[in-house]
């Protein structure tokens, strides 16, 4: 995943949950209902999403740490294709040095 994906996933994520926050006070706030109701709804959906504030952080975690996994794998397999180039150049010039 590119860095331009990872940060354009983040964006999203957290306009999402923005998004979900306003609406649900939106709603709640205009709701013909008592205060003590309202305060009571507006205390269980906060609750729900920080719930789900913390799975999409968990998913987000998660995709982060494939990524570097797959960055590093990727990394030592260049090392390693370096390393095999160099000896077979240092044997050609000990070869050629002769």
């Amino acid at each position: 995943m590119s860095e331009k994906n990872s940060s354009s996933c983040f964006s999203f994520l957290v306009g999402a949950i923005v998004g979900a926050a306003a609406g649900a006070v939106a709603g709640l706030l205009l709701a013909p209902e008592t205060g003590e109701e309202t305060r009571k709804k507006l205390t269980e959906k906060s609750k729900d999403l920080a719930d789900d504030l913390f799975d999409k952080f968990d998913d987000f975690k998660e995709t982060m740490t494939d990524v570097l996994e797959d960055v590093k794998q990727g990394t030592a397999e260049t090392l390693e294709a370096v390393k095999k180039s160099t000896s077979s150049l240092i044997e050609e010039v000990k070869e050629k040095a002769k």
